[in-house]
């Protein structure tokens, strides 16, 4: 500590003598500039003292404004700025003096003002030199890998910049690949664009580069899978910068690279949100999150946190999932705060105790049996806990009086063939119902697959491949929709806020995934040989999935990814064990 403490005075003390030094040569420029080589006329007496002066209230300013004391990167833009502020006061201050009193002395008026420039532009090289000297003196480890970096951006800048002044960098910038035009003769600190994503391949050959790193701001999935080819196809390894959710939370940092993954290949930009509407009715409000150790329930949960509710009452039967979310929330998993609710949808005395006394404002219902081949041998589960367990959570939100209340539901609902399809389309239609009594904004979200929830295809086809294969394919023509957890969980935050009261709001999926094309690139992704054995479609499933049924019309009102339509209402009453197992035969049929 002692000895950076020297280095960092030495640096400063330099600086300021150098800067000193700069605002002499600057005021002897000017006055040379006033009366040109006409020694008699100078007064060297007031001209020392002028100097004198601006190097005092120069060096006060820096010291100040942290010009002297490491504010800023050496020789960046953040510091030149600093710098012109401070010469900019000083030559304000010092001037003015001069002004007044300057001609008494034989000293020029304007010799301030002349000399501030000057000074400026020499105190401004000086510290780009010195940049240029120290980036330049830079080595790359022996093992640094010769990197060409896709994106010739403010991203782009930044990681080259990154890599070059990171003295334990594993990457050496050897060359930039961009598709626009208009950035092809583009240089970053010597590190120049060499051609576009079609000329991939001989660029990496002429640069010997071995590593590809995507630096483009909101990439899609698309462009991702392109750039993957062309980069497999070079025999480049491609890296790709972390999402700004991760930067700001803290869990990473923008200089952070890591493989591509089979999410980034399917997944897709985050979600543009209005951030106003959600915070009128979330903030200061008390929430209720059914399901919170799930995968939906705990991104729920997190993003809802996010919005400062008055409070966050975090439900489920699962104390290990519950754990989790609590440690992903608040840092520890005590499981002794009033945050975590250990109860079970299916017990509606339970409920109506806990809404009664905990008052909930807005209820998120994320909570349900989901494997739709698991439903298909045990339909009387998917009653239990899709259909009564929604009716009682329905039941004790009305009697509590809760005011906004969003069902999770499922792209199975529309047109149901399955039992978890019926059991869904169940809570729906009770959800609408409630509305339609109530007239308070209960209403439901429709949505496909989402990528990496616990027990999904991807966290499936992995531990397959782990293990060596085979990979079960039901159909090679079987498509899904697929959302990330967080798009998906930040959609059903803002339909809450746009809902009306009985609506079933419908998230736009994007184009449907092929099953086979996920299970080939996952298995091209880990290098390894691995059969796919293809079952044939399981009772209840669909080739294809739809997210909007028969009688249903979707139309977009407030956000663009999210549609609205409305489906027939039921009461608690209505529900028949009997109709339900008759309904389910009829589908089987």
């Amino acid at each position: 500590m002692q000895l950076l403490a020297s280095r960092s005075v030495t640096r400063f003390g330099t600086q300021m003598l150098l800067d000193a030094a700069a605002w002499f040569f600057a005021i002897l420029v000017g006055n040379f500039f006033r009366f040109g080589f006409d020694l008699e006329r100078f007064s060297w007496a007031a001209l020392l003292l002028t100097g004198a002066a601006v190097v005092v209230v120069q060096i006060a300013l820096g010291v100040a404004f942290f010009l002297y004391r490491g504010r800023h990167p050496y020789g960046s833009f953040a510091e030149v700025r600093t710098l012109v502020i401070v010469v900019l006061l000083t030559t304000l201050t010092v001037g003015a003096v001069v002004v007044l009193v300057g001609g008494r002395f034989g000293l020029p008026r304007s010799t301030v003002f002349i000399a501030a420039p000057v000074a400026l532009v020499i105190m401004a090289s000086l510290r780009y030199i010195k940049r240029l000297l120290v980036e330049r003196s830079h080595q790359f480890d022996a093992d640094a890998r010769a990197t060409l970096v896709y994106g010739a951006g403010y991203l782009g800048s930044t990681i080259v910049r990154r890599m070059l002044t990171d003295r334990h960098s594993k990457y050496r910038p050897v060359g930039l690949i961009d598709d626009n035009p208009a950035r092809r003769h583009v240089w970053f600190d010597g590190v120049r664009v060499l051609g576009t994503g079609k000329e991939l391949s001989a660029v990496a050959r002429s640069t010997e580069a071995t590593v590809l790193v995507v630096a483009i701001a909101r990439t899609d999935s698309e462009l991702l899978r392109n750039i993957s080819d062309a980069a497999a196809e070079a025999g480049l390894l491609v890296q790709v910068l972390p999402s700004l959710d991760e930067v700001l939370g803290g869990r990473t940092q923008l200089r952070d690279l890591r493989d591509l993954s089979i999410l980034d290949l399917i997944g897709r930009n985050p979600v543009d949100t209005n951030v106003d509407s959600i915070a009128g009715y979330l903030t200061g409000k008390r929430v209720l999150v059914t399901g919170a150790g799930g995968s939906i329930g705990s991104e729920l949960s997190r993003q809802i946190h996010r919005y400062a509710p008055a409070e966050l009452m975090m439900l489920d039967r699962d104390e290990s999932g519950l754990q989790a979310t609590q440690i992903s929330i608040s840092g520890h998993g005590l499981l002794d705060t009033p945050d975590v609710v250990l109860a079970d949808i299916r017990d509606l005395d339970a409920l109506r105790a806990i809404f009664a006394e905990r008052r909930p404002e807005v209820v998120f219902h994320a909570a349900a049996l989901k494997h739709l081949p698991m439903l298909e041998q045990y339909p009387d589960e998917a009653w239990k806990t899709n259909v009564l367990g929604t009716s009682n959570v329905l039941q004790a939100a009305i009697e509590a009086s809760v005011e906004t209340f969003v069902n999770i539901s499922t792209d199975k609902a529309a047109f149901p063939s399955s039992v978890l399809g019926h059991s869904k389309k169940l809570g729906e239609m009770l959800t609408a119902g409630v509305a339609r009594d109530s007239g308070r904004r209960y209403l439901s979200v429709r949505f496909g697959n989402v990528l990496g929830s616990r027990g999904s295809m991807l966290p499936m086809f992995s531990a397959l491949i782990e293990a060596g294969g085979p990979l079960f394919v039901t159909d090679p023509e079987v498509t899904r929709f697929f959302m990330t957890i967080p798009e998906a969980s930040q959609l059903v935050v803002q339909a809450g806020a746009i809902g009306a009261p009985g609506e079933v709001l419908i998230l736009d999926m994007g184009e449907p995934v092929r099953i086979l094309d996920v299970a080939n690139r996952m298995i091209a992704m880990s290098g390894r040989e691995i059969e796919i054995v293809f079952t044939g479609l399981r009772p209840g499933e669909k080739l294809h999935e739809v997210l909007v049924g028969d009688n249903e019309a979707g139309e977009i009102r407030s956000h663009p990814k999210i549609s609205h339509t409305t489906i027939d209402p039921i009461a608690f009453s209505e529900l028949s064990k009997p109709e339900w197992d008759a309904r389910l035969v009829t589908s089987a049929q």
